[in-house]
């Protein structure tokens, strides 16, 4: 699988948190879904250009 997040921004957003290290891959795997579903919508309007909407 692609790394979609940046793991230094995740810290860096969560700076007063502690970050486990099998997060980053449960995160991943949440933007892949959300990706995917923005997808399919963008498909099923007929347009080849996701946009805000489609989240």
């Amino acid at each position: 699988m692609t790394d979609l997040i940046v793991k230094a921004a995740v810290k860096e957003q969560l700076a007063d948190q502690n970050v486990s290290s099998d997060f980053y891959d449960a995160l991943d795997s949440e933007v892949a879904d959300l990706l995917a579903d923005a997808a399919r919508r963008s498909d099923a309007n007929d347009r080849k250009t996701v946009q805000p909407r489609d989240l």
